[in-house]
This record gives structure tokens, sequence and C-alpha cells, in this order.
């Protein structure tokens, strides 16, 4: 937990003044009994009336003196609390963001949200704690006790025989505690993760008729949360009636022994008074610390997730010898009709040598070789699960090959500084994923500087320019979250609308038109051939008629390359490429003939 403590540091001077203030509080406080003490015995008692007008106008000082230093200890714990929050908020988004594909798959999407969320506002609670209530509370017990020494050794002894076995309590209670709030976090992980998934796929639900089986499925996970939660507070509610059972017998042991006292004149009644005070501010302040301790166990439980998220390091890396924008020799090309919008790209070239991958223990790629030179048009072809998408991963290197070697522009793909190598390499993943924003915005996702003629050209290649016009707010449409509010065909048009932007060296469609018809699937290619002619495409596709005019075809097969050529070497040589093109053909003479 107190490795966390660096996000203090900047607001240390709060974080400072905050529990300087908390003393100045405490000291008023405790000093109210003794001044109670005085207006009893020397002003009651004693019949001195300008003597308790006196001492009480002292007491409503030290009492707004006390409130002063409160309310400045609350503004300053706040501050350093919200602010240390903040910022453990933003470096922990921030190293999640560093992750590869491999370290995300380790963390369910909905723990990652709830360590970002109900975690972080765990610890951003106990810092403020920790600045005031963990500043107030041991200072009024150890002032407390020192005044009740000073008003009578022998009823302070009872006190003292009190506090120990309280201790004794409240560890216990923590040390029950602890792996229970451990749980309950898990338990809220798994909540997030059922919630999540059901919200992003909400309209598959509605379309399969499941929502009873939803609602069952989250019901499961919400008593799962609620049974272990209701467990861990029983234990935390049995902390205040054990100690309000431990402070009324001390107050009726101090009673029958202070008030013999009294009788025998060896203690004044205004002292008893005071001494019962500081009596009940000494079990009270265990009582407010018990729940603390409460709150640092369940603190102590987000510490080690938190720190589990930032002591996991990426495992893609930028190399040692990162490559620059001049490490490689570059090759001028045009990009676009504007002679403004022309510049020096890297060559495109992709090369796979004796490639294989391992995914959770299972062989994905084995023995991949492939050579994808600049402006080709590379298709890769297969079933469900031959290992295309993985393949086309490595490029990126979204993930990393297992053996062999990946190579863009001659370079290995580990030697590339990353942001480099991403923005020269232009990815439509399968799922089309659109964030919250305008069209315009998503669009220009990699691209946020790009002018408006520059976002239309794209959306006119990626055949969206016609449909997003006919909108109400044309480009300034605002999509709802990951695009709700637009058809399958439409999200994968402004995807490929954004990976043209980029104009990238090397362009990658994972089965991006999937989800559009064959006329317009028709106009993009033929919007790819002459916008990216000079640049290496991979496409995977399921219809042979997407592919048969690539450079060159390779079919893979359980994760190996079972053949490759063109359309027209492959009909006559291999029969994998010919009992696909079979079965496609078979298919479409049912549907049309």
């Amino acid at each position: 937990m107190w490795t966390l403590k660096r996000f203090l540091t900047p607001y240390k001077s709060a974080a400072i003044l905050a529990p300087l203030l908390m003393v100045l509080e405490v000291a008023m406080d405790l000093l109210q009994p003794k001044l109670m003490s005085s207006i009893v015995d020397d002003g009651v008692l004693a019949g001195d009336l300008p003597h308790i007008v006196r001492t009480g106008l002292f007491m409503l000082l030290f009492a707004l003196i006390g409130w002063v230093g409160g309310a400045g200890c609350t503004l300053f714990s706040s501050k350093a609390s919200v602010g240390y929050g903040t910022d453990l908020r933003q470096e922990l988004f921030d190293h999640i963001q560093t992750f590869s594909f491999r370290n995300l798959d380790t963390f369910q999407e909905g723990s990652l949200i709830t360590r970002l969320t109900s975690d972080i506002t765990q610890m951003q609670t106990f810092v403020q704690m920790l600045l005031r209530m963990f500043i107030r509370s041991p200072m009024l017990i150890i002032g407390s006790i020192i005044m009740a020494f000073t008003i009578s050794i022998k009823l302070a002894l009872i006190l003292m025989m009190t506090v120990p076995v309280l201790f004794v309590i409240l560890y216990i209670l923590i040390s029950a505690s602890y792996p229970l709030f451990a749980s309950v976090q898990n338990k809220l992980d798994q909540v997030n993760a059922v919630l999540q998934e059901n919200l992003a796929g909400i309209r598959v639900v509605k379309a399969f008729a499941r929502a009873g089986t939803e609602k069952k499925r989250f019901n499961q996970s919400n008593e799962d949360y609620t049974g272990t939660a209701v467990k861990a507070w029983r234990i935390v509610t049995l902390n205040a009636p054990i100690l309000s059972l431990m402070l009324n017998a001390t107050i009726v042991a101090v009673l029958w022994f202070g008030g013999f006292q009294v009788v025998g004149g060896d203690i004044a009644a205004g002292d008893l008074i005071a001494f019962i005070n500081y009596v009940t501010v000494v079990l009270s302040s265990l009582t407010s610390i018990g729940m603390m301790m409460m709150s640092y166990s369940r603190a102590k439980v987000s510490a080690a997730r938190i720190n589990e998220v930032l002591h996991t390091e990426p495992d893609i890396k930028s190399g040692h010898e990162a490559q620059s924008e001049n490490a490689l020799p570059n090759q001028a090309i045009q990009v676009g009709s504007n002679p403004a919008s022309r510049a020096t790209r890297r060559p495109g070239e992709v090369e796979f040598r004796d490639v294989s991958f391992r995914y959770d223990g299972e062989d994905a790629l084995t023995g991949i070789n492939l050579t994808a030179r600049a402006g080709e048009k590379v298709a890769l072809l297969g079933s469900t699960g031959s290992g295309k998408t993985s393949l086309v991963q490595l490029i990126p290197r979204l993930y990393d090959a297992s053996l062999g070697e990946v190579l863009v522009g001659g370079v290995n793909v580990r030697n590339w500084d990353l942001q480099l190598l991403r923005s020269r390499v232009s990815i439509v993943l399968q799922e089309s994923i659109l964030f919250s924003g305008s069209i315009r915005d998503n669009i220009g996702f990699g691209r946020p500087d790009a002018t408006e003629a520059e976002i239309r050209a794209a959306a006119q290649a990626a055949a969206a320019d016609e449909f997003i016009m006919n909108l109400k707010d044309g480009y300034d449409t605002e999509l709802g979250q990951r695009g709700v509010n637009l058809s399958g065909g439409q999200k994968q048009r402004i995807s490929i609308a954004r990976a043209l932007l980029m104009r990238p060296d090397v362009l990658i469609l994972d089965d991006s038109t999937s989800a559009v018809d064959l006329r317009t699937e028709a106009s993009i290619q033929r919007a790819l051939h002459s916008l990216m002619k000079d640049s290496t495409t991979f496409l995977i596709a399921q219809r042979i008629s997407s592919v048969k005019d690539a450079d060159c075809i390779y079919v893979l097969d359980e994760g190996k390359i079972v053949a490759s050529g063109s359309h027209d070497e492959l009909m006559a040589n291999s029969t994998h490429y010919q009992s696909i093109y079979d079965s496609q053909q078979r298919k479409e003479d049912v549907q049309f003939g």
C-alpha cells in the first residue's frame, strides 16, 4: 500500500497542513472538559457567576478555534486525497494503454473497470481518513489519557485496563475481515464483467430473447457479491456493540469508584465530570479507530489490486535500438491529389521468417514464411480458427511472435519504435469499434489534424460519404457508445475510412467488409486499388470473389500455410482452395439459382 504514497508528493503542502490543523482542533477539544470542570467547581459550586461567564466565553473561543482547525483540515485533506485519486487513476489508465493484447487478456474488462473506479475510490477515501481521522483519533486517545492521569491516577488505571482489551478485539475483527474484503472486490469484478458484457451485447440478448437468462446470470453474480459483502460487514458491525458495551461498562466503573472518591473528598465533582468526558472521548476514538482499521483493510486490498496492474510490465516494448523517422531508407510517394499532402514514407514490405505463435499454450501459427512487397495486395483465406487474424496482428505487434521474425521495411518489428510502427500500419479489426463523438472525430481518430477534404476523401474511398451526407448533421452527427445508431455495414465503412486516412505503408483489412453488400464491397476495392496502390494491403475475407484480384493468396489451415499463389494458380494446383471455391459456388447457385 505504501508504494502508492508517491502520488501524495505533489500535494505535500496540503498533506502537511491537514494534520497540523487537526492538531489544533484536537488541542482545543481536549481543553473543553477541563474548562467545564472549572465552571462546575469554581463557578457553580462556588456561586461565582463572573467565573462561569468568563470560562464559558473561553470555551466558545476555543471551540471556534477548533472549528477553524477542523474545517481547514477537511479542506486540505480533501484537496490532497482528491488530487491523489485523480493522479493515481490517470497513471493506472495510462499504464493500461501500454498493455499488449496479451497483457489485456490476463485482466477482465470488468476487473479493470473496478480497479479504475471502486478500488481507487477506496484509496482516495483512505487517504482522506489518514490525514484527518487517523490523526484525530490517536491524538484524542493519547491526550485524553494524559489529562485523565492529571485528574486521578487511580481512576486512570481503570481506563488503562480497558484499552488493551479493546485493541485485542479490534485486531481480531480486522484479521477476520481482511480476506473477506479481498473476496468482496473480486465478486464486484464479476458483477462488472457480467454487466459490461450484457450492455455491450444488449441487442444480441434481445434478438435471441435471452433477457431472462441474462437476468439470472446477473442475479447470480449480484447475489454472490451481496452475500460476501454482507458477511464482511457483519464482522464490521460487531465492532460498534462490543465497543459500546466496553464504553458503558468503563463509565459505570468510573462512576462507582469516582463517586466514593468525591464523597471522601479525594476528587472534586467537576473533575469527575471531566474525567468521564475524557473516558468517553478515549473509547469513542477507539470506536472510530476500529472503523478506520476496517477502511484500512479494504484499502489494503484495493492497493494490492491496483499495484497488480501497475507492476504488470507490458510484454511488448519499443526495441533498445528503436527506429527513428530516418533510421531506414525512405521512399517518396504521393499521398492524395493535393501537393501539400505529399509525404516521405517508408516502404511497406512485410516478411515473415519461420514465424510461430502460441496463444494460451496452444499453437496458433506454425512455420509461417511469407513475403509481401510494397504495393502488393495479399489475401489470407482459410476456415475459422486457421490463424488468419493471429498472423496479421503480429505485423503492428499487437502480439509478438513466439518464434521467428516479422519484418516491416526490412527491419524486425521488435526493433521499431512502437508509436512509429503503428502509425505506419493501419488495421481494421473484425469488430468495428467506434467511439462516442461525431463521425468526423471517429474518422480522424488516428489523425486529429486531418483537414475536412482529407476526411471526406477517406470516407468517399470507403463508400461512406453518401450515407453520412444523408444524415441530418452529416459529419457532425453524434454517435452513441460503440456507434449504436449506425448499422453494421456503416460502422465498417467508417472504420475503413479511419484506416485509410492514416495513408499507411501497410493496410490490414480483417474481414472488414463482411457486413456490406457486394456492390459496396466492389466500390471499396476499386477505391483501395487506386488510393492505396503504393501501400501493401493484407486482406482477410470469407468470399473468394473478394480476393480473386490479389497479387498472392495464402491459404491457411490449422495455423499453417497450405497453399499460395494467384487465383488461377490455386484453382489449378490447390485442393484446399478448390474445396473452398466449390463450396462457395454451390451456395451462390442455391441462393441465386
